[in-house]
């Protein structure tokens, strides 16, 4: 199989990344904000900066390692970590239009 571009790995990450609901909100976490920035290296180790909806929400320990298993299960993927990052805080703006109409704040 021929090796994907880092464009269409990053696709297949996101696509990946719209899999994973919050538990308490029926939004995917890419479309939530939650996810601040995917890094790929050379050798295709992802890096994903993601936040919370809030510094005590009850998925913290849960909700990052699914997103590292999701995202480490992409065959082209070498390895995948997520670091938890709150700055900048979460908040609703940062929501996309689909997750704010999904939720009827439109």
């Amino acid at each position: 199989m021929e090796q994907m571009d880092k464009r269409e790995l990053e696709d297949t990450i996101v696509t990946a990344l719209k899999s994973i609901y919050d538990p308490e909100i029926p939004v995917d976490i890419f479309e939530l904000g939650l996810i601040y920035e995917v890094k790929i290296d050379p050798e295709n180790n992802v890096s994903i900066d993601m936040t919370l909806t809030s510094p005590n929400c009850p998925v913290a320990e849960s909700l990052p390692k699914e997103v590292e298993d999701t995202v480490a299960a992409i065959p082209e993927v070498k390895a995948a970590k997520v670091d938890i990052v709150f700055d900048p805080p979460w908040d609703k703006d940062m929501m996309s239009e689909e997750a704010k109409l999904e939720l009827g704040m439109l």
